[in-house]
């Protein structure tokens, strides 16, 4: 495992949406566990693989509950709504007020290519919602209510 840069806001490749997986191999592994391991190391709960320069559709989340993987994420449900604040590893020392589901439900593959659902309420919905959104190069930045603060 290695740490790998984080990519931040300003750099065109957080703006472009992410190829979908197809090659279930060891170098898609290498790079969830790098993944895994500069998140954990930056404090992170999410990183999307724009964030640390692959236009991949894979997302890591840990938000205290264990780690997920996933590969070709789509979000099958939401329900309700939730306000609270974001921020991003790639825009260091912001945040700012989103609205988001308060329920969500994501389809993924894991690294071996077998799909799996996951249903996240509260942070977790953020995270999967926020995650996602950086696949089709989309910044929480662009979600703030408001001004972003920081």
């Amino acid at each position: 495992m290695a740490l790998r840069n984080i990519v931040k806001i300003g750099d065109p490749i957080l703006n472009k949406k992410c190829r979908v997986v197809e090659k279930f191999d060891d170098k898609l592994s290498n790079l969830i566990d790098d993944m895994f391991e500069t998140m954990y190391d930056a404090n992170g709960v999410g990183l999307a693989a724009p964030q640390v320069g692959m236009l991949k559709r894979v997302v890591v989340i840990d938000v205290g509950d264990g780690p997920m993987e996933l590969v070709n994420p789509e979000i099958t449900l939401t329900e309700g709504e939730q306000k609270e604040y974001e921020g991003c590893l790639s825009v260091p020392g912001k945040q700012g007020m989103c609205i988001r589901p308060a329920k969500v439900q994501v389809k993924a593959q894991d690294r071996h290519g077998k799909w799996q659902v996951f249903t996240g309420e509260h942070l977790k919905a953020r995270c999967f919602c926020h995650e996602l959104d950086h696949l089709d190069g989309i910044l929480f930045t662009s979600k703030v209510i408001g001004k972003l603060e920081g």
